[in-house]
């Protein structure tokens, strides 16, 4: 059995829930992380920012829950269909992970039009990329394109049995495409193809509109006392 080391942080305002503090605890930054080591942290509840990978440790609040989907169990509603409909002439591309200037512009036009008063909103070149990239993960940046336009990138994590949606970004004037529902259905189309069991989402936050739509991907199972049962 592998020993991880981690480092309690500081506490700070919540990202998610107005008038809380947040205090994630981190594996150490000198322990050598991999593909296989995350793929067993991502099940236990952790989820990775850049290099760093981390789980919620807040005393007062447990509202942060790791949510994760069985690709093959998936049923889309009415709502998912329509969006797959909407979508069905959208190509994709999938590349390396590496920086480019027109996902990164796109991103910018995002998070000024979606996430204004965020800490991501006035991003340099270098805080972008050591948010989405890692160094020891297999990650992909996946372009959506809409008429030959570029309209999203989804940042989709490689690990040994499942994928995992790390962050999507759009173009403003696509909102009507919903592609950040459509992101997800995607991925959970490539974990079926690639017989991974399944698709990791992040954290489910009921409090937060930003991270409460995971509950629409359904059967959505959570990790609650230390057990991934069925929300």
């Amino acid at each position: 059995m592998i020993s991880i080391p981690l480092l309690l942080s500081e506490k700070h305002p919540c990202s998610y829930i107005d008038d809380k503090e947040a205090q994630p605890a981190f594996v150490h930054p000198l322990f050598e992380m991999t593909t296989g080591i995350y793929s067993e942290l991502i099940a236990q509840g952790f989820r990775r920012s850049g290099d760093g990978v981390y789980s919620p440790h807040c005393s007062q609040c447990s509202a942060c829950i790791p949510v994760r989907l069985k690709a093959t169990e998936f049923i889309p509603s009415r709502s998912q269909k329509r969006c797959l409909q909407k979508n069905s002439n959208t190509q994709v591309i999938i590349k390396s992970a590496e920086f480019e200037q027109a996902h990164f512009d796109m991103y910018l036009r995002y998070q000024a039009a979606r996430h204004r008063d965020g800490s991501m909103f006035q991003s340099s070149e270098e805080d972008y990329v050591r948010f989405l990239k890692g160094s020891w993960c297999d990650t992909h940046f996946v372009e959506f394109s809409i008429n030959g336009e570029l309209a999203a990138i989804a940042v989709v994590d490689q690990l040994n049995n499942a994928l995992s949606a790390v962050y999507t970004f759009f173009e403003p004037k696509f909102s009507s495409y919903s592609l950040g529902v459509y992101a997800v259905l995607w991925q959970i189309e490539q974990a079926k193809q690639a017989n991974k069991e399944f698709l990791y989402l992040g954290f489910w936050i009921k409090q937060c509109k930003k991270m409460s739509y995971k509950s629409d991907y359904q059967p959505l199972q959570i990790l609650r006392d230390k057990q991934w049962i069925l929300l």
